[in-house]
């Protein structure tokens, strides 16, 4: 890629990771890294433009249908999609199909933007996700050959053992906090050709022994107020993201802002 290239739209595609959960902010509304990398590409391109058509909750094939044919026509300069992790987490899952259904989605995206970013997305370690792992790894290994086979850049997220440190986890162990999210906004633009500002993968600072009892809480307040729903939505079929709209539905400009 080249140094210091100039973006001028950017279209993010996907679902809570992208739309910024947990990245909240004083009003109430969520961040995100795309929110982050967008903010410092309108710093450098006057006049940019920025579309996020991610939404909590959707599963490929909802991606597919909802926002990829939107994304194709708005001809951005970057498109991110980040997309089938939510379907490798439900109880059953067709590997095939949702592979397949990247695969569309990839193909629909790379002859309509200048350039498509994958991701590997980040997992935290814990017995949660352990169990769902392998599948995350067969969706990654797709993601690998799909961006071969198209020209895509893939943003290693997986692969970098700081993101899988709990302290860059939201309360419910499935969303990023700000710095987390700050960190893949920096991979992203890293990945983008453009001169890094951070070190993205650098390690937190050793952190303080949390005693059994203060664990235990924590783990008894994330059953009950998290990994309960979650489970009943995954059983039930319903989605955290049902009936809401996209976050930025359209392309347009979008002035830089202060995201510290």
């Amino acid at each position: 890629m080249e140094i210091n290239a100039t973006y001028n739209s950017l279209v993010a595609v996907g679902d809570s990771f992208t739309e910024g959960m947990s990245d909240l902010r004083p009003d109430g509304s969520y961040g995100g890294w795309a929110d982050v990398l967008a903010s410092r590409l309108a710093a450098r391109a006057p006049g940019f433009r920025y579309a996020n058509l991610a939404v909590r909750g959707k599963l490929i094939g909802q991606i597919v249908e909802e926002q990829v044919a939107l994304a194709a026509e708005m001809k951005a300069d970057v498109v991110t999609l980040v997309g089938g992790l939510n379907d490798t987490l439900r109880p059953k899952v067709d590997m095939g199909r949702v592979k397949g259904l990247l695969t569309e989605a990839v193909e629909r995206l790379t002859p309509s933007c200048g350039q498509l970013v994958l991701m590997r997305s980040p997992g935290r370690n814990g017995p949660v996700l352990d169990r769902f792992r392998p599948r995350m790894e067969e969706l990654f290994a797709h993601i690998d050959e799909l961006a071969g086979r198209h020209g895509a850049l893939v943003v290693d997220l997986y692969g970098a053992p700081v993101l899988a440190d709990p302290r860059l986890w939201d309360v419910d162990r499935l969303h990023l906090t700000a710095d987390g999210h700050r960190r893949v906004a920096e991979a992203v633009w890293q990945t983008l050709g453009l001169a890094p500002e951070q070190d993205w993968q650098a390690p937190l600072p050793d952190a303080a022994r949390v005693g059994w009892v203060t664990r235990r809480a924590a783990d008894a307040r994330f059953a009950k107020e998290h990994l309960g729903p979650w489970i009943g939505r995954r059983l039930t079929g319903r989605s955290s993201g049902d009936g809401r709209p996209p976050k930025r539905p359209e392309l347009l400009p979008y002035e830089a802002r202060s995201e510290a």
